[in-house]
Formats: C-alpha cells, structure tokens, sequence
C-alpha cells in the first residue's frame, strides 16, 4: 500500500512539472533571458536606429562588445563621424575627432556642449541585458506576439527613452508613447526594439521625435574586447 502511493506521489510530480514550468509568464522568459545574458562571459551587439525622413538628427549603427566583469567597447556613428568609447567599472575613454583618446576628465572640460553631453551619455550607458530590464518594467503588459513578446510602453515609461538623462535633462516632453517588442530563441535574448514618440522642448526649442531602435544580440560566449594601450591608460584617469 505504501509502495502504491509513493508511486502514485512520484507520478503526480511527473505530470505536474510541465504544468508548473509552462506557468510563466512572457515577462518571466524576457526576464530570465536578459539575466542569463548578464550573467554570461560576454556578448556583442548591433544597434540601428530609423527616424522619419527629414529628421535633423539621424543616429548612424552602434556596435558593441561586452565581457563580464572587464571592458565594454562601444563604436557610435553620428552625422558620418565614429566615435569609440571604452568602459570599465565608472571609468571610461573616448575617442577626439582626431582619433585620439581622452578621459571623462577631459570631456568635461569642454565648454561648448558636445563633450558634457557625451559625459552625460557614457555615464547613463546600460548595456543590452540592463536595457531589456528597464523595458519589461517600462511596459504596460508584455503579451505573446506571434514569434515575439511585447506590449505598449506606459507613459512614463516613454517619457524616459525619450529623455536626455535620468531627470529629462531639462526637458518637458509631452504626448509621449511607445511600445517594446522582444525576441527570445532557446532561453536566449537574440533581439529587442522599442519605439517612441513625442514631443520634446528643449530650452524653449520644441521637436517632434519619432524613433525605431532596434538591437541585436550575437557572438554570446564568443566575443573578445581589445582594448589600445592609450585607451587603458585614459581609464585611470
């Protein structure tokens, strides 16, 4: 008798295991992917950004390369200048229109506006893993869209992407809106866009933004970051 319901206890559990692990959530896989890319030995990733036709500002790709515990390499380009940024801890390098490279330091000494606001940028950079965090809690719900996961962002959410920095930069942003879209193969992160759009006033000059920023995820366990010599010695700085 006792053999009978030990057996029937362990079949129970059997059938019960399937049920239990199809229990979660979409938010749950989005989630437990971006951990399990934060927690991997490195990953890269490709970054492209669609505006409107007309757009005054209009980002070229971004690449990166990322390794757990160590460098960050990031290669931005914007108005058909490349710009490189090397990060490690809270210290990070860049690259002068010259090819150069300078600490935080010295971008903070500029005073005409582009390297403070390259300082600001670098240090409000998340990596892809942390990014996807973010947007899972941006979003209003994340429900299953054919071979991906998403849902519309709420406001404030929106408002944050569309921001420049953590409090706004300054800005008032108004008729914000957005939506986030996911893409998960085998338990792995492999791609994630978000959209946004609204109305940004600046200092008293207003704009309407309207952007598609899509990231790409590869190379996961098979990066390697080279970092220059020059770079490194700027990071102590």
């Amino acid at each position: 008798m006792l053999m009978k319901k030990i057996i029937l206890i362990g079949a129970t559990a059997l059938l019960a295991g399937p049920l239990f692990a199809a229990d979660s959530s979409p938010k749950d896989d989005i989630i437990n992917a971006a951990q399990k890319l934060a927690a991997g030995d490195n990953y890269s990733w490709h970054t492209t950004v669609v505006v409107p036709e007309g757009s005054r500002f209009r980002p070229g790709p971004t690449d990166g390369k990322t390794e757990k515990d160590g460098y960050t390499y990031v290669k931005m380009s914007f108005g058909g200048n490349d710009t490189e940024i090397v990060m490690k801890g809270d210290n990070a390098a860049v690259t002068d229109p010259n090819g150069g490279w300078q600490s935080l330091a010295d971008l903070a000494g500029d005073d005409q506006g582009p390297g403070r606001f390259l300082v600001g940028m670098i240090r409000n950079f998340k990596a892809p893993a942390a990014q996807v965090t973010n947007l899972v809690a941006a979003a209003k719900e994340i429900k299953t869209d054919g071979d991906a996961c998403g849902g519309d962002l709420t406001e404030a959410g929106a408002k944050a992407l569309l921001s420049f920095g953590p409090r706004g930069g300054g800005a008032s942003i108004t008729n914000a809106e957005g939506s986030v879209k996911f893409w998960v193969k085998d338990g792995a992160l492999v791609k994630f866009e978000f959209k946004v759009k609204g109305t940004v006033d600046f200092n008293g000059n207003s704009r309407d933004v309207d952007r598609d920023t899509t990231v790409e995820i590869k190379d996961i366990g098979a990066t390697k970051v080279e970092v220059p010599d020059d770079a490194k010695k700027k990071l102590s700085h």
